[in-house]
């Protein structure tokens, strides 16, 4: 046995590209079943907040749900408007999706090789991915010929731009701290002696909060759901889509927020690193710790959902470009005046 494994992992050593699709289809599967008990546990967390019971009929404690929920829209027949422009129509979702999914590629989960490609420009990867995913709302949006889908894809593309430019500051600031735009040397950066204490979230706690608000923008979350205002837009740039495309969308969407609440995890509170470094703490695995996270953050974007009520589009973009720019420009300028005046980095 121990033979053949051996053998295994020195054909896989010789062969990166087999390697690197082997941890992409892994990777894969693991967050997409990760984010169908994501998607349940919004709803449950929601309905406990409504004191409803939620889901609860498919599977024990309705744990089944999400599975359900896709094997029912994967059997029913796409509507396509007959006004509507069909190849950008379902191009649209796919594209969505497949971005969504792709910037886990440069995402470490743990240290020792636990992420497909470990890039050394790994931010600026997932940032860009980031950005090319508004081509695929205003798509979904124009394609659809409708005045509804239309407008929520603009109000989604100023959304988007105009958070990403903040969420681009903070970014610069972890880069300062940490020397590297690599994420696994990121997380290294924040291993000191001091534990949770010594990572970015204390000494960067401004822009914490700043990337932590953009994220719910950047994602169209509560409060910032201004895309989908049901009293405004009904469904936003999905109205015309349903079964296999609609999936798609909402596929994207929560792969979105669970890769926010990842770089949150990593940029800020020291991806799979433990939060003291004694035993018991020492003794849990590294992705455990970094999905426990993960799932910490994502719980705070389930509350601000259930209990924060949705901003006026103007309070939006003030709060963007006359709060968070000026805020996250004067904290790029106060690190780097920090590390060059008083020798070393944040994290030494």
């Amino acid at each position: 046995m121990s033979e053949g494994w051996n053998a295994l992992t020195a054909y896989l050593a010789e062969s990166p590209v087999l390697l690197a699709i082997i941890k992409s289809v892994l990777i894969a599967v693991v967050l997409l079943i990760y984010v169908a008990y994501v998607i349940l546990a919004d709803r449950k967390i929601w309905a406990a907040v409504q004191l409803r019971r939620g889901p609860n009929v498919v599977g024990p404690w309705g744990l089944l749900q999400s599975f359900a929920d896709f094997i029912k829209f994967a059997l029913k027949e796409p509507v396509i408007p007959d006004t509507a422009n069909k190849g950008v129509f379902l191009f649209a979702p796919f594209i969505m999706a497949t971005l969504s999914i792709a910037a886990w590629a440069v995402i470490p989960v743990s240290d020792g090789g636990w992420v497909v490609g470990d890039i050394n420009v790994g931010i600026l990867y997932i940032f860009a991915l980031s950005s090319l995913g508004v081509y695929g709302v205003i798509m979904g949006g124009w394609a659809s010929n409708s005045k509804y889908p239309f407008l929520s894809a603009l109000r989604s593309a100023a959304q988007m731009v105009s958070y990403e430019v903040s969420i681009g500051f903070v970014i610069i600031t972890v880069l300062l701290c940490a020397g590297s735009l690599n994420l696994t040397e990121i997380v290294r950066a924040q291993d000191t002696q001091y534990g949770m204490a010594g990572w970015y979230w204390l000494r960067l706690f401004p822009m914490f909060v700043i990337f932590f608000v953009s994220a719910l923008a950047e994602t169209n979350r509560p409060p910032f759901d201004l895309v989908e205002a049901e009293s405004e837009l009904v469904a936003g740039f999905m109205i015309e889509y349903s079964a296999t495309p609609y999936v798609l969308f909402m596929l994207a969407e929560y792969v979105a927020i669970v890769t926010m609440c990842a770089l949150l995890t990593i940029l800020f509170f020291g991806g799979w690193l433990p939060p003291a470094n004694i035993a018991p703490f020492t003794w849990v695995p590294g992705v455990i710790w970094f999905l426990l996270k993960v799932s910490f953050f994502f719980f705070f974007f389930a509350m601000v959902k259930a209990f924060v009520p949705r901003y006026r589009y103007d309070q939006l973009m003030r709060l963007g470009w006359k709060v968070f720019l000026p805020i996250s420009l004067a904290m790029v300028i106060i690190v780097a005046a920090v590390l060059q005046f008083g020798g070393g980095t944040v994290a030494s």
